[in-house]
């Protein structure tokens, strides 16, 4: 699939050179609809800055369930900003020769450590390093005998699990726009001329999802991260 044809490819055929430029265009293509949405703001919003305001309240909205208002609120430069790269990454490479830089796992694993070590390192700050680490293991009113050998079988799980979710959350995004950039080759393959709208509107909605999973899968883990409850 290095081989399908995209603009950029004219230039040269190295894959990693397509893959970075494709992310810079991306990175360009987010920084100039954010410039245009805050070149000039309106009490009244219209056109770009009314669209983006409705996609930050709904940000907003999907993580006061999560992390209630105030730390929705708080994380939203972090979400809003990881959502609309990963919403901008994946809907270009449905422009046929254009490559969904979301479909690298060099690019989605980059995301996942920032979200990894963000919502960690803000588990440190609020609770501090050694009450964080006791909030991965809750045993109750265990003997301290059996709670110490409990301890030694099960810390080792829960860090491997917190480390899974890099696996997750990058092999997901990655494994799916992948799969949606194969089938849109092959329907190109099949259909050159006339590609049937289906397939698009299809790719589009997964696109659209595999955002809105990154950023709701983010607020989880910051939920779980700063929300510690030492109840259960």
């Amino acid at each position: 699939m290095n081989e399908l044809f995209t603009f950029l490819g004219i230039i040269s055929h190295n894959h990693t050179y397509i893959i970075v430029s494709h992310t810079i265009l991306v990175a360009l293509i987010v920084l100039g609809i954010a410039k245009l949405a805050t070149s000039s703001l309106q009490i009244v919003p219209k056109g770009t800055q009314n669209v983006a305001e409705a996609y930050l309240d709904g940000v907003i909205s999907m993580g006061k369930d999560v992390v209630g208002e105030k730390l929705a609120k708080k994380y939203l430069p972090l979400i809003a900003t990881i959502g609309f790269v990963v919403f901008i990454a994946n809907m270009i490479g449905i422009i046929p020769g254009f490559e969904s830089p979301t479909s690298n796992i060099n690019f989605t694993l980059s995301l996942a450590l920032i979200v990894f070590v963000y919502y960690n390192l803000e588990g440190v700050r609020k609770h501090g390093a050694l009450k964080y680490i006791q909030s991965f293991v809750h045993l109750g009113d265990m003997n301290p005998i059996a709670k110490f050998f409990m301890s030694i079988f099960m810390y080792p799980i829960e860090i491997l699990s917190h480390t899974s979710r890099i696996i997750s959350l990058s092999f997901r995004l990655f494994g799916n726009i992948k799969g949606d950039d194969l089938f849109l080759a092959v329907m190109l393959m099949l259909a050159p001329f006339l590609v049937p709208l289906a397939p698009f509107a299809l790719l589009t909605f997964m696109g659209v999802l595999q955002a809105f999973i990154f950023m709701i899968l983010t607020y989880v883990y910051l939920a779980s991260a700063v929300l510690i409850d030492e109840d259960h």
